[in-house]
């Protein structure tokens, strides 16, 4: 993992999912509850010093995402949308094969630069692919569901 990625060493452990469990039931029904930025105030373990912080609502948003995807066990993985990957990155990201990356590059479906013999892709191209591949992928379904309905298939 390059330098713009950054992930948690290894899994949470049982004990650190337990305890973003506990955060969240705490910190998520501020962000219900506040309709500006979430002013909190931090205390640390060690010297119990406090300090309030206001912190951006998209931010607090992500952090309470990041503690429930630690509360299910899960790594997570901050990707700059500036940051540059190679084609293995970006298909792992996509969650397909690295061959059928590049045939979507040849394709001209995301865009990307070569560096020497290599691709490399801009993050920010890779997540807008997803995104219109996600719109693609549920105008095909609610079409499908739509002619199941019409044909009265039960669907």
């Amino acid at each position: 993992m390059d330098a713009n990625m950054r992930a948690l060493e290894q899994m949470p452990t049982p004990e650190n999912a337990q305890e973003a469990k506990v955060a969240l039931r705490k910190l998520a029904p501020l962000a219900a509850s506040v309709r500006t930025e979430p002013q909190l105030r931090v205390r640390t373990a060690e010297t119990d010093a406090e300090q309030d912080v206001i912190v951006p609502r998209r931010a607090f948003e992500l952090f309470l995402e990041i503690l429930g995807q630690m509360a299910n066990g899960n790594t997570v993985t901050l990707l700059p949308v500036h940051a540059e990957l190679t084609t293995q990155q970006a298909a792992d990201l996509l969650n397909v094969s690295r061959p059928h990356l590049v045939k979507l590059l040849e394709d001209q479906a995301i865009p990307y630069r070569r560096v020497g013999t290599h691709r490399r892709l801009l993050a920010a191209d890779v997540l807008a692919y997803r995104q219109r591949d996600e719109t693609r992928r549920r105008s095909v379904l609610d079409a499908l569901t739509a002619e199941a309905q019409q044909n009265g298939l039960g669907y």
